[in-house]
């Protein structure tokens, strides 16, 4: 495959103000509702059903994945294992706001050799997610 074959995330919350503000305050990014489309089955989405959704940035053809934190009623999130990773230019710039914006750094900024450098951390529900950056 020649693309990235990562499209989309969903990064599932209990509390979505909580959430919200804090990868806001960790990325430096802002972080928009996005809307829930009226589907016929209200069981599994739709304006009614409690279902909400908030985007991170997303740019038409830029590389990376587009996502979104979610919040569902009956779906409690549970620090499910996936990780995310996002990109930075020094991923211990944003692991040094992890602490401050409620969350636990669990691996400083380390190298993983000729792909750069990660830092581990989890956000309030438990998530964890992971920074990246090339120095």
């Amino acid at each position: 495959m020649s693309i990235n074959p990562v499209v989309w995330f969903e990064i599932y919350v209990d509390d979505m103000s909580r959430a919200k503000a804090f990868y806001e305050t960790v990325l430096g990014v802002s972080i928009e509702p996005l809307p829930i489309p009226d589907m016929a089955d209200e069981d599994s989405g739709g304006p009614d059903s409690g279902l909400e959704m908030m985007a991170f940035p997303m740019q038409q053809g830029g590389a990376g994945a587009a996502g979104a934190l979610v919040r569902m009623p009956g779906f409690p999130m549970n620090g499910n294992g996936t990780i995310v990773y996002f990109n930075s230019d020094d991923c211990a710039v944003e692991a040094g706001r992890v602490a401050e914006a409620g969350g636990t750094l669990e691996r400083d900024k380390m190298s993983i050799g000729e792909y750069g450098f990660i830092a581990l951390a989890t956000d309030p529900d438990g998530n964890m997610f992971g920074l990246h950056s090339q120095k």
